[in-house]
């Protein structure tokens, strides 16, 4: 006989997690546009609800343990973006180092910094 109760390691409704934290979250910049761009690329057809579930899910214990939650939506949302052939793993990289190359900063990108 099994063990197994059926569930996967992100199935946690009804276990104990302890208290809730009731405190309001003041969202960052960054949590809002990925929030939008999850509403609009939906709206678009680029990915379904169930797209974003997959991804998180295949994302396995150690990223759900180790990142926020808007960091998975965002890896989520990359992926399935991806998939949908938005664009390329190469496109992705080269439009990251160029960001990365205006500096460290929103101000210093802005030229202010």
């Amino acid at each position: 006989m099994s063990d197994w109760d059926g569930r996967r390691w992100h199935d946690m409704g009804g276990q104990d997690a302890g208290p809730v934290p009731m405190d309001g979250h003041d969202f960052a910049l960054w949590e809002k546009r990925i929030d939008a761009l999850m509403v609009l690329c939906g709206q678009k057809g680029l990915f379904t609800v169930d797209g974003l579930r997959r991804a998180l899910e295949d994302m396995g214990e150690d990223a759900f343990e180790k990142y926020s939650y808007y960091e998975r939506w965002i890896a989520a949302v990359n992926q399935n973006l991806i998939e949908a052939g938005a664009y390329s793993l190469e496109e992705l990289a080269a439009r990251m180092d160029e960001v990365a190359r205006r500096g460290p900063t929103y101000g210093e990108a802005q030229g202010d910094g």
